[in-house]
Protein backbone atom coordinates (compact mmCIF):
# COMPACT_ATOMS: atom_id res chain seq x y z
CA UNK A 1 0.00 0.00 0.00
CA UNK A 2 0.83 3.49 -0.38
CA UNK A 3 0.97 6.03 2.02
CA UNK A 4 -2.30 8.09 2.42
CA UNK A 5 -2.52 11.22 1.32
CA UNK A 6 -3.50 13.12 4.28
CA UNK A 7 -5.72 16.13 4.97
CA UNK A 8 -5.76 18.33 8.13
CA UNK A 9 -8.77 20.29 10.09
CA UNK A 10 -8.89 22.10 12.82
CA UNK A 11 -12.42 19.83 13.62
CA UNK A 12 -13.40 17.22 12.26
CA UNK A 13 -17.31 16.06 12.51
CA UNK A 14 -18.50 12.50 11.27
CA UNK A 15 -22.01 12.68 10.41
CA UNK A 16 -23.87 15.34 8.78
CA UNK A 17 -27.21 14.53 11.12
CA UNK A 18 -28.69 17.30 13.03
CA UNK A 19 -25.78 16.94 15.55
CA UNK A 20 -22.89 17.44 13.54
CA UNK A 21 -24.43 20.27 11.36
CA UNK A 22 -25.59 21.84 14.25
CA UNK A 23 -21.87 21.79 15.94
CA UNK A 24 -20.70 23.21 12.44
CA UNK A 25 -22.74 26.23 12.40
CA UNK A 26 -22.08 26.78 15.61
CA UNK A 27 -18.11 26.32 15.19
CA UNK A 28 -18.13 28.45 12.40
CA UNK A 29 -20.29 31.36 14.05
CA UNK A 30 -18.10 31.56 17.19
CA UNK A 31 -14.48 31.12 14.68
CA UNK A 32 -14.71 31.79 10.82
CA UNK A 33 -11.73 31.42 11.12
CA UNK A 34 -11.30 27.48 12.16
CA UNK A 35 -11.30 24.72 9.48
CA UNK A 36 -13.82 22.83 9.93
CA UNK A 37 -15.19 19.29 7.57
CA UNK A 38 -17.86 17.18 8.09
CA UNK A 39 -17.81 13.74 7.09
CA UNK A 40 -21.07 11.73 5.57
CA UNK A 41 -21.18 8.01 4.34
CA UNK A 42 -24.56 8.86 2.40
CA UNK A 43 -24.53 9.57 -1.03
CA UNK A 44 -25.58 13.03 -0.29
CA UNK A 45 -26.58 14.58 3.08
CA UNK A 46 -30.11 13.36 4.08
CA UNK A 47 -29.77 10.34 2.01
CA UNK A 48 -29.66 7.83 5.36
CA UNK A 49 -32.00 10.29 7.77
CA UNK A 50 -34.60 8.75 9.02
CA UNK A 51 -37.33 9.97 11.79
CA UNK A 52 -40.64 10.52 12.82
CA UNK A 53 -40.29 13.86 12.83
CA UNK A 54 -41.96 16.09 14.77
CA UNK A 55 -39.61 18.86 16.52
CA UNK A 56 -38.94 21.05 19.25
CA UNK A 57 -38.26 24.69 17.28
CA UNK A 58 -36.05 26.25 20.30
CA UNK A 59 -32.60 25.28 19.37
CA UNK A 60 -32.93 26.36 15.57
CA UNK A 61 -34.01 29.58 16.82
CA UNK A 62 -31.29 29.81 18.84
CA UNK A 63 -28.67 28.20 15.71
CA UNK A 64 -30.29 29.82 13.04
CA UNK A 65 -32.49 33.16 13.78
CA UNK A 66 -34.91 33.91 11.17
CA UNK A 67 -35.04 30.21 9.68
CA UNK A 68 -38.87 30.59 9.59
CA UNK A 69 -38.57 33.15 6.65
CA UNK A 70 -37.12 30.61 4.50
CA UNK A 71 -38.46 26.69 5.96
CA UNK A 72 -36.74 23.49 5.39
CA UNK A 73 -38.92 22.10 2.60
CA UNK A 74 -41.13 19.97 4.26
CA UNK A 75 -42.47 21.81 7.23
CA UNK A 76 -46.03 21.85 9.22
CA UNK A 77 -46.60 23.43 12.28
CA UNK A 78 -48.80 21.23 14.56
CA UNK A 79 -51.97 21.65 14.89
CA UNK A 80 -53.84 18.49 17.01
CA UNK A 81 -52.20 16.07 19.11
CA UNK A 82 -54.58 12.30 19.44
CA UNK A 83 -52.97 9.40 21.55
CA UNK A 84 -54.83 6.15 20.64
CA UNK A 85 -55.14 2.52 22.58
CA UNK A 86 -55.82 0.64 19.52
CA UNK A 87 -57.81 -3.09 20.15
CA UNK A 88 -57.75 -5.66 17.05
CA UNK A 89 -61.12 -4.28 15.76
CA UNK A 90 -61.62 -1.03 18.23
CA UNK A 91 -59.79 1.86 19.71
CA UNK A 92 -59.84 4.03 22.89
CA UNK A 93 -59.00 7.75 23.17
CA UNK A 94 -56.41 8.41 25.43
CA UNK A 95 -55.53 11.62 27.09
CA UNK A 96 -52.59 13.20 25.54
CA UNK A 97 -49.45 13.22 28.11
CA UNK A 98 -47.96 16.51 28.73
CA UNK A 99 -44.40 15.17 26.87
CA UNK A 100 -46.52 14.60 23.88
CA UNK A 101 -48.18 18.15 23.45
CA UNK A 102 -46.94 19.03 20.51
CA UNK A 103 -48.13 22.69 20.69
CA UNK A 104 -45.89 24.99 18.79
CA UNK A 105 -43.73 22.33 17.16
CA UNK A 106 -42.94 21.64 13.54
CA UNK A 107 -43.63 18.13 11.34
CA UNK A 108 -40.53 17.81 9.28
CA UNK A 109 -38.89 15.96 7.17
CA UNK A 110 -35.09 15.42 9.12
CA UNK A 111 -33.55 14.15 6.26
CA UNK A 112 -34.84 17.47 4.06
CA UNK A 113 -33.93 19.59 7.12
CA UNK A 114 -30.18 18.28 7.34
CA UNK A 115 -29.59 18.77 3.79
CA UNK A 116 -31.15 22.31 4.49
CA UNK A 117 -28.82 22.75 7.44
CA UNK A 118 -25.94 21.82 4.89
CA UNK A 119 -26.50 24.18 2.70
CA UNK A 120 -26.31 27.09 5.33
CA UNK A 121 -22.97 25.16 6.96
CA UNK A 122 -21.43 25.37 3.49
CA UNK A 123 -22.41 29.09 2.90
CA UNK A 124 -20.45 29.36 6.65
CA UNK A 125 -17.17 27.64 4.84
CA UNK A 126 -17.98 24.38 6.07
CA UNK A 127 -16.35 21.65 4.13
CA UNK A 128 -19.23 19.10 3.94
CA UNK A 129 -17.89 15.78 1.84
CA UNK A 130 -21.14 13.51 1.46
CA UNK A 131 -20.51 9.86 -0.01
CA UNK A 132 -17.56 9.32 2.15
CA UNK A 133 -16.95 6.83 4.97
CA UNK A 134 -15.03 7.34 7.61
CA UNK A 135 -13.50 3.79 8.13
CA UNK A 136 -11.39 3.72 10.88
CA UNK A 137 -9.93 5.42 13.68
CA UNK A 138 -7.18 7.75 13.13
CA UNK A 139 -5.02 8.01 16.71
CA UNK A 140 -1.67 9.76 17.46
CA UNK A 141 1.04 8.86 18.83
CA UNK A 142 0.28 9.13 22.13
CA UNK A 143 -3.10 7.33 21.79
CA UNK A 144 -5.43 9.69 21.43
CA UNK A 145 -7.55 10.58 18.46
CA UNK A 146 -6.28 12.29 16.22
CA UNK A 147 -8.97 11.91 13.11
CA UNK A 148 -10.38 9.24 10.59
CA UNK A 149 -9.85 7.94 8.22
CA UNK A 150 -12.01 7.44 5.23
CA UNK A 151 -12.67 4.06 3.65
CA UNK A 152 -10.79 2.90 0.24
CA UNK A 153 -13.47 3.12 -2.76
CA UNK A 154 -12.96 0.13 -5.66
CA UNK A 155 -12.29 -2.51 -4.07
CA UNK A 156 -13.82 -6.42 -4.67
CA UNK A 157 -15.44 -8.83 -2.19
CA UNK A 158 -12.17 -10.70 -2.22
CA UNK A 159 -10.35 -7.47 -1.31
CA UNK A 160 -8.34 -6.96 -4.17
CA UNK A 161 -8.15 -3.55 -5.83
CA UNK A 162 -10.55 -2.97 -9.16
CA UNK A 163 -9.98 -0.50 -11.97
CA UNK A 164 -11.99 2.40 -9.87
CA UNK A 165 -9.84 1.52 -6.39
CA UNK A 166 -9.28 5.17 -4.92
CA UNK A 167 -7.39 4.30 -1.66
CA UNK A 168 -9.27 6.75 1.27
CA UNK A 169 -7.14 9.66 2.58
CA UNK A 170 -6.56 10.20 6.60
CA UNK A 171 -8.40 13.29 7.90
CA UNK A 172 -6.37 14.45 10.43
CA UNK A 173 -7.57 17.40 13.21
CA UNK A 174 -7.02 18.52 16.50
CA UNK A 175 -10.27 17.47 17.32
CA UNK A 176 -12.79 14.74 16.36
CA UNK A 177 -16.76 14.68 16.91
CA UNK A 178 -18.76 11.60 16.65
CA UNK A 179 -22.04 12.10 15.73
CA UNK A 180 -23.07 8.66 13.56
CA UNK A 181 -26.12 8.45 14.98
CA UNK A 182 -27.95 5.86 16.80
CA UNK A 183 -25.09 2.51 17.24
CA UNK A 184 -22.30 4.55 14.92
CA UNK A 185 -19.34 2.24 13.81
CA UNK A 186 -17.01 4.13 15.00
CA UNK A 187 -18.52 5.34 18.30
CA UNK A 188 -18.68 1.88 19.21
CA UNK A 189 -15.39 1.11 19.39
CA UNK A 190 -14.05 4.05 20.97
CA UNK A 191 -16.66 3.33 23.53
CA UNK A 192 -14.99 0.06 24.01
CA UNK A 193 -11.32 1.44 23.96
CA UNK A 194 -11.99 4.29 26.54
CA UNK A 195 -14.38 2.24 28.69
CA UNK A 196 -16.63 5.35 28.02
CA UNK A 197 -19.72 3.00 29.33
CA UNK A 198 -17.88 1.54 32.11
CA UNK A 199 -19.95 3.61 34.58
CA UNK A 200 -23.51 3.51 32.92
CA UNK A 201 -26.15 0.69 32.38
CA UNK A 202 -26.43 -0.91 29.04
CA UNK A 203 -27.63 0.93 26.15
CA UNK A 204 -31.09 -0.24 25.08
CA UNK A 205 -33.19 0.47 21.58
CA UNK A 206 -36.02 0.38 19.44
CA UNK A 207 -36.31 -0.74 15.56
CA UNK A 208 -38.48 2.16 13.77
CA UNK A 209 -39.55 1.96 10.29
CA UNK A 210 -41.26 4.40 8.84
CA UNK A 211 -43.20 5.02 5.41
CA UNK A 212 -43.84 7.82 3.56
CA UNK A 213 -47.75 7.62 1.63
CA UNK A 214 -49.14 10.15 -0.68
CA UNK A 215 -52.81 9.03 0.20
CA UNK A 216 -56.16 10.37 -1.49
CA UNK A 217 -57.52 13.97 -1.51
CA UNK A 218 -58.73 15.09 1.69
CA UNK A 219 -57.54 11.85 3.66
CA UNK A 220 -54.73 14.16 5.26
CA UNK A 221 -54.77 16.62 7.62
CA UNK A 222 -52.03 19.01 7.67
CA UNK A 223 -50.59 19.19 11.52
CA UNK A 224 -52.75 16.07 13.06
CA UNK A 225 -50.06 14.23 14.98
CA UNK A 226 -51.53 10.75 16.09
CA UNK A 227 -49.84 8.39 18.08
CA UNK A 228 -50.74 4.89 18.99
CA UNK A 229 -49.57 2.03 21.76
CA UNK A 230 -51.65 -1.29 22.02
CA UNK A 231 -52.46 -4.04 19.29
CA UNK A 232 -50.81 -5.04 17.20
CA UNK A 233 -48.33 -5.78 20.13
CA UNK A 234 -48.67 -8.27 23.40
CA UNK A 235 -49.10 -6.72 26.30
CA UNK A 236 -45.25 -7.54 27.10
CA UNK A 237 -44.00 -5.72 23.73
CA UNK A 238 -42.94 -2.03 24.29
CA UNK A 239 -44.01 0.20 21.02
CA UNK A 240 -46.15 2.44 19.63
CA UNK A 241 -46.90 4.51 16.24
CA UNK A 242 -46.81 7.53 14.98
CA UNK A 243 -48.99 8.96 12.53
CA UNK A 244 -48.16 12.41 10.64
CA UNK A 245 -50.47 14.48 8.40
CA UNK A 246 -48.23 16.68 5.75
CA UNK A 247 -49.22 18.91 2.83
CA UNK A 248 -50.06 17.70 -0.25
CA UNK A 249 -51.55 14.68 0.81
CA UNK A 250 -49.30 13.20 2.17
CA UNK A 251 -49.11 10.98 5.76
CA UNK A 252 -45.79 10.23 7.71
CA UNK A 253 -46.73 7.06 9.54
CA UNK A 254 -43.91 4.43 11.47
CA UNK A 255 -43.83 1.93 13.79
CA UNK A 256 -41.34 1.64 16.83
CA UNK A 257 -40.62 -1.52 18.41
CA UNK A 258 -38.24 -2.05 21.73
CA UNK A 259 -35.61 -4.17 21.09
CA UNK A 260 -35.97 -5.33 24.03
CA UNK A 261 -38.67 -8.46 23.10
CA UNK A 262 -38.73 -11.71 24.52
CA UNK A 263 -40.18 -14.06 21.58
CA UNK A 264 -37.97 -15.23 19.20
CA UNK A 265 -40.07 -15.29 16.75
CA UNK A 266 -41.47 -11.51 16.43
CA UNK A 267 -40.97 -10.33 13.57
CA UNK A 268 -41.23 -5.90 13.89
CA UNK A 269 -41.77 -5.49 10.13
CA UNK A 270 -44.84 -7.29 10.17
CA UNK A 271 -45.92 -5.63 13.14
CA UNK A 272 -45.65 -2.69 11.62
CA UNK A 273 -47.75 -3.83 8.60
CA UNK A 274 -50.45 -5.87 10.95
CA UNK A 275 -51.11 -2.37 12.88
CA UNK A 276 -51.43 -0.55 9.09
CA UNK A 277 -54.44 -2.67 8.88
CA UNK A 278 -56.19 -1.45 11.99
CA UNK A 279 -59.58 -0.13 10.65
CA UNK A 280 -58.59 3.46 11.87
CA UNK A 281 -55.23 3.51 9.51
CA UNK A 282 -56.16 1.04 7.14
CA UNK A 283 -59.38 3.58 5.73
CA UNK A 284 -56.54 6.58 6.01
CA UNK A 285 -54.20 4.48 3.61
CA UNK A 286 -57.00 2.48 1.43
CA UNK A 287 -56.49 3.50 -1.95
CA UNK A 288 -53.00 5.58 -1.78
CA UNK A 289 -49.69 4.65 -2.08
CA UNK A 290 -45.87 4.38 -0.94
CA UNK A 291 -43.34 6.71 -1.56
CA UNK A 292 -40.70 6.22 0.51
CA UNK A 293 -39.89 3.71 3.33
CA UNK A 294 -37.00 2.62 5.47
CA UNK A 295 -35.89 1.62 9.04
CA UNK A 296 -33.69 3.02 11.54
CA UNK A 297 -32.19 1.91 15.26
CA UNK A 298 -33.13 4.25 17.86
CA UNK A 299 -31.57 4.94 21.57
CA UNK A 300 -34.06 4.45 23.98
CA UNK A 301 -31.54 3.99 27.44
CA UNK A 302 -31.95 7.81 27.97
CA UNK A 303 -30.47 8.87 31.89
CA UNK A 304 -29.20 5.88 32.73
CA UNK A 305 -27.53 4.60 29.75
CA UNK A 306 -25.26 7.87 29.04
CA UNK A 307 -21.93 6.99 28.48
CA UNK A 308 -19.02 9.53 29.57
CA UNK A 309 -18.91 11.69 25.89
CA UNK A 310 -15.43 12.54 26.01
CA UNK A 311 -11.74 11.25 25.40
CA UNK A 312 -8.95 12.16 24.57
CA UNK A 313 -8.91 14.35 21.41
CA UNK A 314 -12.82 13.22 20.80
CA UNK A 315 -16.36 13.79 22.03
CA UNK A 316 -19.44 12.43 21.65
CA UNK A 317 -22.59 13.88 20.52
CA UNK A 318 -26.11 13.25 20.42
CA UNK A 319 -27.86 9.82 19.41
CA UNK A 320 -24.08 8.43 19.16
CA UNK A 321 -24.22 8.93 23.24
CA UNK A 322 -28.08 8.57 23.16
CA UNK A 323 -29.80 11.98 23.76
CA UNK A 324 -33.75 10.82 23.01
CA UNK A 325 -36.62 11.58 25.15
CA UNK A 326 -38.54 8.79 24.87
CA UNK A 327 -41.66 9.71 26.53
CA UNK A 328 -41.21 12.85 24.23
CA UNK A 329 -40.27 10.51 21.34
CA UNK A 330 -37.98 13.45 20.20
CA UNK A 331 -34.44 14.03 20.02
CA UNK A 332 -33.68 16.12 17.34
CA UNK A 333 -33.60 19.20 19.72
CA UNK A 334 -31.54 17.60 22.18
CA UNK A 335 -29.10 16.17 19.79
CA UNK A 336 -29.15 20.18 18.11
CA UNK A 337 -28.24 21.55 21.73
CA UNK A 338 -25.87 18.88 22.52
CA UNK A 339 -23.91 19.68 18.93
CA UNK A 340 -24.08 23.87 20.10
CA UNK A 341 -22.93 22.99 23.55
CA UNK A 342 -19.73 20.73 21.96
CA UNK A 343 -18.87 24.02 19.44
CA UNK A 344 -18.79 26.39 22.66
CA UNK A 345 -17.00 23.89 24.58
CA UNK A 346 -14.15 23.54 21.63
CA UNK A 347 -14.22 27.41 21.40
CA UNK A 348 -13.42 27.94 24.73
CA UNK A 349 -11.23 25.16 25.72
CA UNK A 350 -9.08 23.79 22.63
CA UNK A 351 -9.81 20.46 24.33
CA UNK A 352 -12.26 17.73 25.01
CA UNK A 353 -11.71 17.69 28.83
CA UNK A 354 -14.81 19.07 30.56
CA UNK A 355 -17.08 18.46 28.25
CA UNK A 356 -18.99 15.34 29.84
CA UNK A 357 -19.14 17.11 33.25
CA UNK A 358 -20.65 20.31 31.44
CA UNK A 359 -23.10 18.30 29.66
CA UNK A 360 -24.20 16.64 32.68
CA UNK A 361 -25.20 19.45 34.07
CA UNK A 362 -27.21 20.87 31.39
CA UNK A 363 -30.50 21.65 30.28
CA UNK A 364 -30.14 18.30 28.21
CA UNK A 365 -29.58 15.50 30.73
CA UNK A 366 -31.59 17.70 33.23
CA UNK A 367 -34.59 16.67 30.68
CA UNK A 368 -33.29 13.07 30.35
CA UNK A 369 -33.42 12.55 34.31
CA UNK A 370 -36.47 13.97 34.60
CA UNK A 371 -38.15 11.16 32.38
CA UNK A 372 -35.48 8.48 33.49
CA UNK A 373 -37.90 5.66 34.66
CA UNK A 374 -40.59 6.08 32.04
CA UNK A 375 -38.87 3.71 29.63
CA UNK A 376 -37.93 0.61 32.02
CA UNK A 377 -41.22 1.03 33.76
CA UNK A 378 -42.46 -1.09 31.04
CA UNK A 379 -40.66 -4.54 31.44
CA UNK A 380 -43.07 -5.37 34.17
CA UNK A 381 -45.84 -5.41 31.09
CA UNK A 382 -47.98 -2.14 29.17
CA UNK A 383 -50.58 -1.62 32.16
CA UNK A 384 -48.01 -1.69 35.27
CA UNK A 385 -45.63 0.53 33.07
CA UNK A 386 -48.69 2.78 32.10
CA UNK A 387 -49.23 3.59 35.56
CA UNK A 388 -45.55 4.07 36.86
CA UNK A 389 -45.81 6.33 33.83
CA UNK A 390 -48.22 8.41 35.06
CA UNK A 391 -46.69 8.52 38.26
CA UNK A 392 -43.39 9.80 36.88
CA UNK A 393 -44.87 12.40 34.89
CA UNK A 394 -46.85 13.56 38.13
CA UNK A 395 -43.76 13.81 40.00
CA UNK A 396 -41.80 15.28 36.95
CA UNK A 397 -39.01 12.64 38.14
CA UNK A 398 -38.28 13.33 41.32
CA UNK A 399 -39.40 10.03 43.03
CA UNK A 400 -35.76 8.56 44.78
CA UNK A 401 -35.38 5.59 42.80
CA UNK A 402 -33.56 5.11 39.45
CA UNK A 403 -34.64 1.86 37.28
CA UNK A 404 -32.14 -0.03 35.69
CA UNK A 405 -31.73 -0.83 32.15
CA UNK A 406 -30.70 -3.85 30.96
CA UNK A 407 -29.20 -5.09 27.07
CA UNK A 408 -31.20 -6.10 24.32
CA UNK A 409 -29.25 -9.10 23.12
CA UNK A 410 -30.55 -10.61 26.38
CA UNK A 411 -33.60 -10.46 26.20
CA UNK A 412 -34.36 -13.50 23.86
CA UNK A 413 -36.21 -16.22 25.22
CA UNK A 414 -35.07 -19.73 23.51
CA UNK A 415 -37.81 -21.03 21.85
CA UNK A 416 -38.37 -24.44 23.99
CA UNK A 417 -39.33 -22.06 26.65
CA UNK A 418 -41.57 -19.50 24.97
CA UNK A 419 -45.16 -19.82 23.59
CA UNK A 420 -45.65 -16.95 21.11
CA UNK A 421 -48.99 -15.17 22.59
CA UNK A 422 -52.03 -14.90 19.96
CA UNK A 423 -51.45 -11.31 18.59
CA UNK A 424 -55.09 -11.68 16.45
CA UNK A 425 -53.09 -10.79 13.44
CA UNK A 426 -55.27 -10.39 10.57
CA UNK A 427 -55.00 -11.17 6.45
CA UNK A 428 -53.27 -7.99 5.12
CA UNK A 429 -53.80 -5.75 1.66
CA UNK A 430 -52.03 -2.89 1.47
CA UNK A 431 -48.42 -2.59 0.01
CA UNK A 432 -45.72 -3.18 0.76
CA UNK A 433 -46.57 -7.54 0.45
CA UNK A 434 -42.73 -7.71 2.16
CA UNK A 435 -39.49 -7.04 3.35
CA UNK A 436 -38.02 -7.14 0.12
CA UNK A 437 -40.65 -4.79 -1.54
CA UNK A 438 -40.10 -2.51 1.38
CA UNK A 439 -36.20 -2.42 0.48
CA UNK A 440 -37.40 -1.09 -3.17
CA UNK A 441 -38.76 2.07 -1.55
CA UNK A 442 -35.54 2.72 0.89
CA UNK A 443 -33.94 3.00 -2.87
CA UNK A 444 -30.99 1.49 -1.16
CA UNK A 445 -28.04 0.52 -3.53
CA UNK A 446 -24.40 -1.05 -2.60
CA UNK A 447 -22.21 -2.63 -5.54
CA UNK A 448 -22.66 -6.24 -5.23
CA UNK A 449 -18.62 -7.03 -5.90
CA UNK A 450 -17.68 -5.05 -2.72
CA UNK A 451 -16.42 -6.58 0.94
CA UNK A 452 -19.49 -7.85 2.45
CA UNK A 453 -20.17 -5.00 5.56
CA UNK A 454 -21.92 -7.24 7.93
CA UNK A 455 -18.86 -9.45 9.67
CA UNK A 456 -20.39 -12.70 11.12
CA UNK A 457 -17.57 -13.59 13.86
CA UNK A 458 -18.26 -16.83 15.09
CA UNK A 459 -20.03 -18.83 11.46
CA UNK A 460 -20.81 -22.35 13.04
CA UNK A 461 -23.02 -20.27 15.83
CA UNK A 462 -25.37 -19.54 13.26
CA UNK A 463 -26.18 -23.09 12.49
CA UNK A 464 -25.66 -24.97 15.18
CA UNK A 465 -26.26 -23.09 18.93
CA UNK A 466 -28.55 -20.29 17.37
CA UNK A 467 -30.48 -22.74 15.13
CA UNK A 468 -31.71 -24.79 17.95
CA UNK A 469 -32.08 -22.30 20.79
CA UNK A 470 -33.79 -19.78 18.96
CA UNK A 471 -34.54 -20.43 15.30
CA UNK A 472 -32.10 -17.77 13.59
CA UNK A 473 -34.03 -14.31 15.30
CA UNK A 474 -31.89 -12.36 12.89
CA UNK A 475 -33.86 -13.51 9.50
CA UNK A 476 -36.80 -11.93 11.16
CA UNK A 477 -35.62 -8.88 13.21
CA UNK A 478 -34.36 -7.63 10.33
CA UNK A 479 -36.78 -5.37 8.49
CA UNK A 480 -34.33 -6.08 4.75
CA UNK A 481 -34.20 -9.51 4.94
CA UNK A 482 -30.64 -9.30 4.63
CA UNK A 483 -30.44 -12.89 6.47
CA UNK A 484 -31.45 -16.25 4.99
CA UNK A 485 -31.01 -19.39 6.52
CA UNK A 486 -30.74 -21.59 2.73
CA UNK A 487 -30.27 -25.05 1.70
CA UNK A 488 -26.64 -26.17 1.70
CA UNK A 489 -26.86 -27.88 -1.39
CA UNK A 490 -22.93 -28.70 -0.88
CA UNK A 491 -23.31 -31.01 1.88
CA UNK A 492 -22.86 -34.60 1.73
CA UNK A 493 -26.23 -35.10 3.36
CA UNK A 494 -28.00 -33.10 1.91
CA UNK A 495 -30.90 -30.82 4.04
CA UNK A 496 -28.31 -29.05 6.27
CA UNK A 497 -28.61 -25.11 5.95
CA UNK A 498 -26.51 -22.53 5.88
CA UNK A 499 -26.95 -18.67 6.49
CA UNK A 500 -26.66 -16.16 3.48
CA UNK A 501 -26.65 -12.75 4.19
CA UNK A 502 -27.91 -9.97 1.27
CA UNK A 503 -25.73 -7.34 1.98
CA UNK A 504 -27.08 -5.36 -0.86
CA UNK A 505 -30.47 -5.36 0.46
CA UNK A 506 -29.49 -3.35 3.81
CA UNK A 507 -30.91 -0.10 4.83
CA UNK A 508 -28.14 0.35 7.88
CA UNK A 509 -30.66 0.54 10.67
CA UNK A 510 -28.14 -1.39 12.88
CA UNK A 511 -30.97 -3.91 14.57
CA UNK A 512 -28.40 -7.12 13.92
CA UNK A 513 -25.94 -5.47 15.17
CA UNK A 514 -28.06 -4.61 18.70
CA UNK A 515 -30.30 -7.50 19.06
CA UNK A 516 -28.31 -10.78 17.84
CA UNK A 517 -28.01 -13.09 20.94
CA UNK A 518 -24.55 -13.73 20.60
CA UNK A 519 -23.05 -10.73 19.28
CA UNK A 520 -21.37 -12.25 16.67
CA UNK A 521 -22.82 -9.80 13.95
CA UNK A 522 -20.33 -6.73 13.50
CA UNK A 523 -21.59 -3.99 11.32
CA UNK A 524 -19.15 -2.16 9.26
CA UNK A 525 -19.20 0.44 6.94
CA UNK A 526 -19.35 -0.30 3.46
CA UNK A 527 -17.96 1.92 0.51
CA UNK A 528 -18.74 5.37 0.81
CA UNK A 529 -22.37 6.42 -1.06
CA UNK A 530 -23.89 3.17 -0.60
CA UNK A 531 -27.06 1.99 1.36
CA UNK A 532 -30.47 3.80 0.95
CA UNK A 533 -31.27 7.01 -0.37
CA UNK A 534 -34.29 8.39 1.61
CA UNK A 535 -36.38 11.12 0.17
CA UNK A 536 -38.57 13.46 2.44
CA UNK A 537 -37.96 11.23 5.50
Amino acid sequence: MTEREIMEYDVIIVGAGPAGLSCAIRLKQLNPDLMVAVIEKGAQVGAHILSGAVIEPGPLDQLLPGWRENPPPVCIPVEKDELWLLRSKGRIRLPTPPQQNNHGNFIVSLGAMCNWMAERAEALEVDIFPGYAAAEIYFNEDGAVGGVVIGDMGVDSEGNEKDTYMQGIEIRAAMTILSEGCRGHLSKQLIRKFKLDSNCDPQTYGIGMKELWQVQPGKSKPGLVQHTTGWPLDAKTYGGSFIYHLDKDRIAIGFVTGLDYQDPEFMPFEAFQQMKHHPMIHELLEGGEILSSGARAITEGGYQSLPTTEMPGALLIGDAAGMLNVPKVKGVHQAMRCGMMAAEHIQDSRSSEGFDAKLRDSQIVKELHKVRNIRPAFYKGFWRGFIRAAIETVTIGKLPTTLSIHADDSTLKKRTSYTSPDRKWVDRDLPPRDRLASVYFAATEHDEDQPVHLQILEPDICTTRCAEEYDNPCTRFCPANVYEMVEDNGTKNGGSKRLQINPANCVHCKTCDIKDPYQIINWVTPEGGSGPNYQNM
